[in-house]
């Protein structure tokens, strides 16, 4: 069994107790209370906070990974995300699985309170593998989730993309390789990822964002989809310096989540806003 499949597995177990202190009938309830009380389905675009920024930064609160340990453990997310959100992060990423990466769902709670509400996008960085979690995610405030095409079958995956969607929360579907782009066959994303870092071993190599670059706008074009509803791509992991960004952005991306660049720093928003402006001035 890989790190994967325990991750998954662990996650099985974790939803099993959480539908029997919360059942599925009475967490709908609750999310159909929040959505009642926002008065409006879609909160913040994601995709369209991305398009629109200079540096489409994603910064990522992550205090913990099953490779490195600790990385920033006393770190406190309504400290961090506020600071990354003043500091140039077109979007924010929250890991909310506890064993393996030291968050919470409650995190993202915290950050929507310390952020006032309206401001900043959030996503919810998860391993997702039944409806369940898409419920919590819409409840505690997130924006878009994250689907991981090596958690999910094609079918599941676009099922759960379209409850999302009904939920008004976007998507970025995650691939790592060219033949799970056939997920998008099952439903378009609102974004599109490649994640630099291998799930069965962890090993991270940025250049498989530009080696898959192009397959992934050669399956987007043959999707025939109008400019709206073509997926924003992003790259995922392994984003350590501006001029790889830059570099990024000219094969087509226009997100890119960073995480660990950030967090092992002793202030992760200040280190963020000194990487942006190195990205955004070309210096």
């Amino acid at each position: 069994m890989d790190i994967l499949d325990e991750i998954v597995a662990n996650k099985r177990t974790e939803l099993a107790l959480a539908v029997s202190d919360l059942p599925l009938d009475t967490l709908q309830q609750l999310t159909q209370q929040r959505v009642a009380r926002d008065g409006r389905l879609k909160m913040r675009s994601m995709k369209l906070s991305l398009a629109q920024s200079q540096s489409g930064i994603i910064a990522e609160f992550k205090r913990k990974s099953p490779s490195k340990g600790w990385i920033h453990a006393d770190a406190r997310v309504e400290d961090v995300v506020p600071a990354y959100l003043a500091n140039g992060a077109s979007a924010v990423s929250i890991l909310t699985d506890e064993k393996y990466f030291g968050g919470r769902l409650e995190f993202i709670q915290i950050a929507r309170t310390a952020i006032f509400g309206d401001g900043g996008c959030i996503l919810r960085k998860e391993f997702i593998i039944d409806e369940y979690q898409l419920y919590e995610a819409r409840l505690v405030g997130a924006d878009a989730v994250l689907l991981i095409a090596a958690d999910l079958h094609p079918m599941q995956y676009g099922e759960l993309l379209r409850k999302a969607h009904d939920l008004g929360l976007e998507v970025l579907l995650e691939v790592h390789d060219a033949s799970e782009l056939e997920y998008l066959k099952a439903g378009v994303p609102d974004m599109l990822g490649v994640n630099n870092r291998s799930l069965g071993t962890f090993h991270t190599d940025v250049q498989h964002s530009f080696d898959i670059a192009a397959q992934m706008q050669s399956a987007v074009r043959a999707l025939g989809l109008s400019e709206d509803e073509t997926p924003l791509l992003v790259s995922e992991s392994g984003i350590s310096s501006p001029e790889v960004v830059r570099r990024l952005r000219e094969v087509g991306f226009r997100g890119f989540l960073i995480g660990e660049c950030f967090m092992k720093e002793a202030d992760p928003g200040q280190a963020l806003a000194e990487f942006v402006e190195r990205v955004i001035s070309k210096g």
